[in-house]
């Protein structure tokens, strides 16, 4: 990839971009990190934006490290948040980043990458070492935060802890010594901080990259605790079925954002939505790209296959689940024992929407009794089915 692509496709800002566009025209190996706290199991293709640009700085041939903030994870950050996050303990910390690696691999090559976990040093911290840490702030810095004007306007809490976690992110780049941080825009205020701790105990420039943040399925910024997101480990059709889910303005960010595909076929999609084409094929072509970078071409075709089966031909899967229940059963609990929910405020939330069928005909009420018959079809959404055998 050309420096000018590498600095510019999925890129958002740069600190300082004239001494990094320098060093990479010096032909200058780069030490580059990218952190990422797990707060959950799975990454998403929110997650997936940072990583890919980490991806294309390894492909350049710099020196990339994979850090998964096993320490700050336990402060939380609230760089994208409007209240205090919930702490997570060390047993959900350990639960949740066991399987980063295998997830990061497939965008990343770890035979060529590190990985490394910030709970090797931040733990290893004094109380006096903090004290030092937090000298280098003052708490004007801090507070200006517009996150934390809009808690303060709204007489939401902030929790001290909430200072500290900036200045162990900042830490990181300390012990580590990177030349360059990447990660996406709402990390800017945190990443700034490892650039001052980092020219202050090592007298050493750390550029800062951070890339853009994508919207999810409900058109907010894509976040777990939105539940809108998709991840890189959904099974094909589940991630085919969400990107044709989504808004049609979102085709092209996607394409630039999420694929591979050429800048110059983007473009080309761009001009052909323009020219008033059916966004439906542009979100096709989309669906097939991601499902074919974190499965397989192949699976990218069949989950396009099955989706036309269904949407198109009002047809169901071939392969739904099957389950053997019978006799006579209350509409949410034949939710649950056919696992097509993830609770039972959900199933009431989703049938007072419409978006509970049984043999495609709606359900409208929540206390319901089903008499159970034999190839009984019910479906929740457009995309969960289950058959009664």
């Amino acid at each position: 990839m050309e420096i000018d692509q590498l600095l510019s496709r999925g890129v958002q800002d740069i600190v300082p971009k004239k001494g990094l566009v320098e060093k990479l025209r010096n032909g200058d190996k780069l030490k580059v990190y990218l952190g990422m706290d797990p707060t959950s199991t799975r990454i998403s293709l929110g997650n997936a934006v940072p990583l890919r640009k980490l991806r294309d700085f390894q492909n350049a041939g710099h020196e990339v490290i994979f850090l998964v903030g096993s320490f700050t994870a336990l402060i939380g950050d609230t760089s994208d948040k409007d209240a205090m996050r919930k702490p997570l303990t060390l047993q959900d910390i350990e639960h949740n980043f066991h399987t980063y690696k295998e997830q990061a691999s497939k965008i990343l090559d770890f035979s060529r990458a590190k990985i490394m976990y910030n709970g090797d040093w931040l733990s290893g911290l004094n109380f006096q070492n903090i004290v030092e840490l937090a000298q280098k702030f003052t708490v004007q810095q801090m507070i200006e935060r517009d996150m934390y004007q809009k808690r303060l306007k709204a007489g939401k809490s902030i929790g001290l802890h909430e200072f500290l976690y900036p200045i162990m992110q900042g830490y990181d780049s300390v012990h580590m010594e990177v030349d360059l941080e990447i990660g996406g825009n709402d990390q800017l205020f945190n990443m700034l901080a490892g650039r001052t701790l980092l020219k202050s105990y090592k007298n050493k420039e750390k550029f800062v990259l951070t890339t853009p943040l994508i919207e999810g399925l409900d058109g907010r910024k894509m976040s777990k605790s939105y539940g809108n997101t998709i991840d890189i480990m959904d099974e094909p059709k589940e991630m085919f079925g969400k990107v044709m889910s989504m808004s049609d303005d979102l085709i092209i960010k996607y394409f630039l954002l999420c694929t591979d595909v050429s800048l110059k076929e983007v473009d080309e999609i761009d001009k052909s939505l323009k020219d008033g084409n059916n966004p439906r094929d542009a979100k096709m072509h989309l669906a097939r790209e991601i499902v074919a970078l974190y499965h397989s071409r192949e699976h990218g075709d069949l989950a396009e296959q099955e989706f036309i089966n269904i949407f198109k031909k009002g047809g169901i899967p071939d392969d739904i689940p099957e389950f053997d229940i019978n006799g006579d059963r209350n509409v949410i609990d034949l939710l649950e024992l056919c696992q097509l929910i993830d609770s039972r405020g959900d199933a009431k939330r989703l049938i007072l929407q419409g978006g509970v069928k049984i043999n495609d005909k709606k359900v409208e009420n929540s206390n319901e009794v089903i008499h159970l018959e034999k190839d009984m079809v019910i479906q929740v959404g457009k995309r969960r089915f289950a058959k009664i055998i």
